[in-house]
């Protein structure tokens, strides 16, 4: 199996630190609002690549972290006169309910930056004992020079980086030995969280909170860093100097980046009025829809999102979904009795498929080749599993189908839930409606999400909510 390396520029075949086992840390969302589907593109293509690690048979301690202490959770804390906690917490339920909506396997462990500070401090301690950290008036930064392989992510070089900086130097950041250090450790403000450190009632930097997140649930070097390529530089950059500077080791073998969403080929922004939250395609598609279509690109190339091509991604979703109705009908419904001699021969062929799938997920995890895979899968079963076959000779076919399925995370079969009368849900609905009114849009957000999880999807419309089963 071979990742491309971002950290060499090249695909490199796949070789763990410890045998069978796989150390992964994707870096999770900020928690100050809904996940947005530039969100969900790392989580759905990381869960597919550790699903497929499972898979090879590899066991795979998968940390996936949540950034709750923050700038922007604080802005948005004070603007809704609330606290910073109160913020993340509610945000990392609701992130939690679209991951599940979007199939996404919980992590091995979900760390929390705010649950982390003693290892912060203690990092932090350490840089400074060993000269990559300075104190000034209770701000700690690292200093960027001193860790001599500065840039060996990104492929930028220091002096090119001080040459670009600009002459005015940022408010608060005269003390910095050199422009180019970064923040370990910041004093509070009026108002904000704070814990008390040797420097300053303060916060960690974001850099230094993966850093230490990653040291505790998996050590000091690990298998697979990944994230999206935003996230290359600083953020990445700055990871590897803290943690190779206080661990005296390499900081992870293989870097994984997820390029770009674009809407209609253009940047995501509010500014836009292009910006999707992944609640608001929910309004509209199945989140199945939305991670099979994230899937059908390699998650190295740009990724671009529309409407047409979402329809395109639900056409294709169903044909597989469908297949798969018609294989359990004919095991219900087929003959009894072993598979028929030309049957044996039809199933060996099918094996074709799961090579051809493993040689895509081999190849730099790539999603799109695999899905194709599955699509001449489907109609290898389409065309060969007829109304008269025997039931075992749809069972081994729908038992491949699933297996593959399942590692793209794409769910065969919905279950059915019994949601009560159609009084209940016009209670609920109304229930919904008053919450709105009242701008309680937590719980009328809470009551949606509720009754789409039992089937049922609601739509608002200017003669009210309207509601249909999925």
């Amino acid at each position: 199996m071979k990742i491309y390396n971002t950290l060499s520029k090249k695909k490199e075949e796949f070789v763990p630190i410890e045998e069978g086992k796989v150390r992964m840390y994707v870096c999770g969302p900020t928690v100050y609002n809904l996940i947005h589907i530039g969100n969900a593109r790392p989580m759905i293509v990381f869960d597919t690549f550790r699903r497929y690690l499972e898979y090879k048979g590899y066991e795979v301690n998968y940390v996936s972290n949540f950034t709750d202490v923050d700038d922007k959770i604080i802005k948005k804390a004070i603007e809704e006169n609330t606290t910073a906690e109160e913020i993340s917490q509610r945000y990392i339920k609701e992130c939690k309910k679209d991951m599940q909506g979007m199939n996404i396997k919980p992590a091995t462990t979900h760390p929390l930056a705010t649950k982390e500070i003693e290892g912060m401090i203690d990092m932090i301690k350490k840089l400074v004992d060993n000269g990559y950290a300075y104190d000034t008036d209770g701000t700690v930064y690292f200093r960027t020079r001193k860790f001599k392989d500065y840039g060996k992510l990104s492929k930028k070089n220091v002096d090119d980086l001080e040459a670009g900086h600009r002459d005015i130097k940022v408010a608060g950041e005269e003390s910095k030995e050199d422009p180019l250090d970064f923040v370990l450790w910041k004093p509070k403000k009026e108002g904000e969280p704070s814990w008390s450190s040797p420097w300053s009632d303060g916060r960690p930097g974001w850099h230094i909170e993966c850093s230490v997140m990653s040291k505790k649930y998996l050590g000091d070097e690990i298998d697979i860093h990944a994230g999206g390529e935003d996230l290359i530089f600083p953020h990445h950059e700055n990871e590897i100097a803290q943690s190779e500077a206080a661990n005296g080791c390499q900081f992870a073998k293989y870097w994984m980046h997820n390029a770009f969403l674009n809407i209609d080929n253009k940047k995501m922004s509010k500014s836009l009025g292009n910006f999707f939250t992944v609640r608001d395609i929910a309004e509209k598609y199945d989140l199945q829809v939305l991670r099979f279509f994230m899937l059908s690109a390699h998650y190295r190339s740009p990724l671009n999102f529309s409407d047409q091509l979402m329809e395109s991604a639900k056409s294709g979703l169903e044909r597989i979904v469908t297949a798969g109705e018609k294989l359990r009908d004919v095991m219900k419904n087929g003959k009894d009795g072993a598979m028929t001699e030309a049957e044996r021969k039809l199933a060996e062929d099918a094996q074709e498929y799961i090579k051809k799938f493993e040689d895509a997920m081999d190849d730099d995890c790539n999603t799109a080749n695999a899905i194709s895979a599955v699509f001449e899968f489907v109609k290898f079963a389409n065309s060969n599993v007829k109304e008269t076959a025997s039931k075992t000779f749809a069972e081994e076919l729908y038992k491949i189908m699933a297996q593959l399925c399942d590692i793209l995370g794409i769910i065969l079969e919905k279950k059915d839930v019994n949601v009560g009368d159609e009084a209940y849900i016009e209670e609920m609905i109304a229930k919904r409606a008053q919450a709105k009114k009242d701008k309680d849009f937590a719980l009328a957000d809470s009551i949606r999400d509720e009754l789409a999880q039992k089937g049922i999807v609601l739509k608002d419309t200017r003669e009210g909510t309207k509601w249909s089963r999925a």
